[in-house]
Formats: C-alpha cells, structure tokens, sequence
C-alpha cells in the first residue's frame, strides 16, 4: 500500500506538471480564461524550480505577450534571474508594436532595473514604428499609446530622458496635431526648465 501511495504522489505531481506545460503552451497560443491563467500563475509562484520548467524561448515569448501579458509579466520577473535574459529583453525589443507589448514593457520597467540601453532601444523602437504604419487611423491610435506609455516612464522616473530627448521631442513634433504628443511635449519642456534653474 506505501508503493502505491508514493507512485500515486508521484503520478499526480507528473499530471500536476503535465496540466502546467499544457496550459503554458496553450497560453502562447490563446488567451487563457481567468481560472486557467491563475492556475499558471500560482503554479509558477509556488514552485522554486520554475525557471527551468518554464517551456518558453526568447522566439515564443512575443506570442505569449500577445496573448496573455499579465502571465508574461510573471515569466519575465522569473526569467530575470537567469543568464537568458538578454536574449528575451532582445525579443522584446525586436516586437510589433502593440498595446500588450507596451503594458508588459512599462510592467516590467517599474519592476525592474533594466538595462538602460533596453529602454532607450524599446522607445527608439516604438517611435520608428509609428513612423512606418501607413493607416493614418491606426497610426494616431500607436502615437497615442507610445505618448502615454513615455509619459509614464518619464513622470516614474524609470528613462533617463537626456539619453532620448531629441527623438521623443522630434517625434512629438511630428505628431503635434495628436493632444498625448503635444502633452508628451510640454512635459520634457517643463523638466527642461526645472534642469535649467
């Protein structure tokens, strides 16, 4: 009876792994429903080893953000403490433009100290985005997003903002007719001001 008992320990704890890895690969494929997405995170919260467990690849991780950013913001706390993390903050940068990248980058950013060159890479990243979407519409959609997502970085302290002052105010320039831009705008006057007193 103890036999059993262990390799019933044992063969739960492998169906327990077996629902984790399912649910993960699932979660870079769909957005996962509220039950099924605690479920991932408490299992990765709870579980020392779940660095080394975690089925994701720098490749696999834009797929993961798209889908389910708040798991991703979990992944990418854990993964920090690896030796990979470059390689993700790479595939981050190297991302689509799109609100569940901007959410987990701004996440990430207030969780973090990242590499300041990650920042000033994702921002030079996300202006020239907005530059090459032809959709005029869709466009005015990004720079807003982008202006809010400077914003803030910028009040939170989280950007050096002499690093990339003459990219964020040309492209506030150029996207002077949006209001985010021209707010986006008056803030790195108003710092410049205060850095002139």
């Amino acid at each position: 009876a103890v036999v059993s008992t262990q390799s019933t320990g044992i063969s739960q704890a492998e169906g327990q792994q077996d629902d984790f890895k399912k649910l993960f690969s699932l979660a870079q494929k769909q957005a996962l429903m509220p039950p099924q997405l605690e479920k991932v995170k408490r299992e990765l919260q709870s579980r020392e080893d779940a660095l080394q467990r975690l089925p994701i690849s720098p490749s696999s991780l834009p797929r993961l953000v798209e889908n389910n950013p708040a798991l991703a913001v979990e992944v990418l706390l854990i993964l920090a403490q690896g030796q990979q993390f470059g390689e993700y903050l790479t595939s981050l940068i190297n991302m689509e433009l799109s609100l569940p990248a901007l959410e987990v980058v701004n996440k990430i950013t207030a969780s973090l100290e990242l590499p300041p060159q990650f920042i000033q890479y994702y921002i030079r990243n996300c202006i020239s985005s907005c530059s090459d979407i032809p959709d005029k519409n869709t466009q005015h959609r990004f720079v807003r997003l982008v202006c809010v997502f400077l914003t803030s970085l910028i009040r939170n302290r989280l950007v050096n903002v002499q690093d990339i002052l003459i990219e964020i105010q040309a492209f506030c320039i150029e996207h002077s007719r949006i209001r985010e831009a021209t707010g986006l705008f008056r803030l790195l006057k108003s710092l410049d001001n205060k850095e002139a007193s």
